[in-house]
């Protein structure tokens, strides 16, 4: 399996914060791969231009999973492949989505769409262009053209709760939505609302994504859950618990074991 990052452009770093790339080639004795996606702060551009996923539902039925764009999102979801695959996304900040799309990010969250359903033409454009793509890299400059054109109409715009979002999801000071909002010179109320406006949730159930986020990244530190649970804030270890089943389908035990579905990527 082949996991790695390209950095955005600099006029695009407010907005993204990085493209990344997955390829995997199926063996003998390995017929299917099955990737979990989990709960995530961010919203995320995915375009497969090496064969396709199905999604997998609760009862293993299958569906039709394709390219497109998935917001933010509390849930997780489980896809299947039985071919050797590449894939290439952006993983953006939900507060870019109203400068990008010119929609709140609250009218979006836990929701999933192909690029022809939420675009229309030039999604279908988009997507063509980054399947016929030399390379990974070309692919990254035909996205970033795309993304700061789309920057350049005019929209929704709100400079300090963009400024927000990012502040929760790359600082560590926070441990309460008071705090956020007394730094921001609001009311809790007030925060709570233009808060999830960009970032797709209140800051509550904001903070645990990113925390859960912040904790899944401890996945090969050879740390204690206990350590883990306690570095990322969590208040106990039944709160950490908790948060690991709801946005990973998970107990912690089982995710940090190497062996859940969709983990594969975290040992490259």
């Amino acid at each position: 399996m082949h996991y790695f990052t390209i950095p955005p452009p600099p006029e695009l770093k407010p907005y993204v914060r990085f493209y990344w790339v997955l390829e995997h080639e199926l063996g003998e004795g390995t017929p299917s791969y099955i990737y979990r996606s989990v709960a995530d702060a961010c919203t995320e551009l995915v375009f497969h231009y090496r064969s396709s996923f199905n999604e997998l539902n609760g009862k293993d039925e299958q569906s039709p999973s394709l390219s497109g764009i998935q917001f933010q999102t509390t849930q997780y979801r489980r896809f299947i492949t039985t071919e050797s695959f590449g894939i290439f996304g952006a993983y953006i900040y939900p507060s870019a989505v109203p400068y990008f799309f010119n929609i709140r990010s609250n009218q979006t969250s836990n929701q999933a769409f192909d690029f022809d359903t939420f675009l229309n033409r030039s999604g279908v454009e988009l997507e063509e262009q980054i399947m016929l793509a030399a390379d990974n890299f070309k692919r990254a400059e035909i996205l970033s053209s795309f993304l700061i054109a789309r920057l350049h109409k005019d929209g929704l715009k709100d400079e300090r709760m963009a400024i927000a979002v990012r502040d929760v999801i790359h600082g560590d000071r926070y441990q309460s939505v008071v705090e956020l909002a007394d730094t921001y010179n609001l009311s809790v109320r007030q925060f709570d609302r233009k808060f999830k406006e960009y970032a797709g949730f209140n800051p509550k159930t904001y903070m645990r994504l990113v925390r859960l986020q912040a904790a899944l990244k401890q996945y090969n530190s050879n740390k204690s859950l206990t350590q883990i649970a306690l570095e990322c804030g969590y208040y106990d270890q039944s709160h950490f618990i908790h948060d690991v089943k709801a946005f990973t389908g998970y107990h912690p035990g089982f995710y940090f074991s190497g062996k859940a579905e969709g983990t594969e990527y975290r040992n490259v």
